[in-house]
């Protein structure tokens, strides 16, 4: 059989033009996943496996599922247990897979060509991403000095922009600074559009949260993940919500049989176990206190306060060779210098105590 003829230069060239610009000049997002290190700081994970009994449960679930029949068109079991648990009807849940797949639904619903959305800088760079790919303007709202934002920014930046759609992300990643409930309040108030709260690691706070502000004000959408605390980022499942009336609208854009049955039944059996997950954030707070009191003992190390999982740092070392000279010790941490407000700043996320200690051991070798 004959080869296919090899496309000349040229008709690669014209045939990427017929692609839409604003695809054209953005960025495929890509993170190396690997896991064979001794410590693996560098995506905000939860360090901690599924319980046996769930996963004994899991590999069931995967043994009696008919591989050759569809599942629902949406899991309409987890959407029940979600609106059980936190009180609010099915009709205002959606579930992805994972918050990341939420986010082109919220493009879809508010973003077209020249559509002003409010995203404080830096925040997670997704946001931005789906924004500039829908052929949105970026709004972006400058940090304060310990890189968390005020309110009265983002309120001001909502009113001269008059976005239809402003994003936070509270706590934030990749900073971990925290919007407190009162100023959520506020911006919720004098938004003239939706103001859509991301809270992708809201177990490692106390006090109210997004969802609480949601049932007294229809223009909030809240973002949630099972990723992060409930240690489920491998299994990819994520939730949004708001007024009933509103998600119906931002469900008829979205595809049907994004969630397979497996990843339904693992998520249910994780709604069950809240003792679990305090415990896990219990011990994740308080090595992530013990981990930036160990570095501030470091010369010429310094971190940001957090409300995370994860802390940012900067030291003497370029985040490049810090990064080059952890992965030889076995150690793996993000650079998050690629965000122009944090030129010289890396991530780490928080781990197990056995983890933690490998981590600091091996800073003092590469420092030293």
């Amino acid at each position: 059989m004959p080869s296919p003829a090899t496309p000349t230069a040229d008709r690669i060239s014209d045939l990427i033009e017929l692609i839409r610009p604003e695809v054209r000049e953005e960025k495929a997002y890509r993170v190396d996943t690997a896991v064979d290190r001794a410590a693996k700081l560098d995506q905000n994970e939860s360090p901690y496996g599924l319980p046996p009994e769930i996963e004994q449960a899991a590999q069931e679930a995967l043994r009696m599922t008919d591989w050759n029949r569809y599942p629902s068109d949406r899991p309409h079991r987890l959407v029940t247990a979600l609106a059980e648990k936190l009180d609010w009807p099915e009709e205002g849940i959606i579930v992805g897979r994972g918050s990341n797949e939420l986010t082109p639904t919220v493009g879809l619903a508010f973003v077209q060509p020249g559509t002003p959305v409010v995203l404080p800088s830096p925040m997670f760079a997704l946001y931005g991403s789906i924004v500039r790919v829908f052929g949105g303007r970026e709004v972006k709202v400058a940090p304060e000095a310990d890189f968390s934002h005020s309110a009265d920014a983002v309120i001001a930046a909502m009113h001269e922009s008059k976005a239809p759609l402003a994003v936070v992300c509270s706590p934030n990643n990749p900073t971990g600074a925290n919007f407190s409930h009162e100023d959520l309040t506020r911006m919720a108030a004098a938004a003239p559009g939706f103001l859509l709260i991301d809270e992708a690691y809201f177990e490692f706070i106390e006090g109210p949260t997004a969802v609480d502000l949601m049932r007294t004000t229809p223009n909030v959408l809240v973002m949630r993940t099972f990723s992060k605390a409930m240690g489920l980022a491998g299994v990819r499942l994520g939730y949004l919500m708001g007024h009933p009336t509103i998600i119906e609208e931002l469900q008829k854009p979205r595809l049907p049989f994004l969630i397979d049955r497996v990843s339904e039944s693992i998520g249910l059996a994780m709604l069950e176990r809240d003792d679990l997950i305090r415990e896990r954030v219990a011990v994740l707070n308080g090595e992530r206190v013990k981990l930036r009191a160990a570095l501030a003992e470091m010369e010429g190390v310094e971190t940001m306060d957090s409300s995370a999982n994860f802390f940012i740092m900067r030291t003497p070392l370029p985040p490049a060779k810090l990064l080059s000279s952890l992965l030889d010790e076995g150690v793996r941490i993000r650079n998050v210098s690629g965000y122009p407000e944090l030129a010289g700043w890396v991530r780490a996320s928080v781990g197990l105590p056995a983890e933690n200690r490998v981590f600091l051991d091996a800073l003092k070798r590469v420092l030293s």
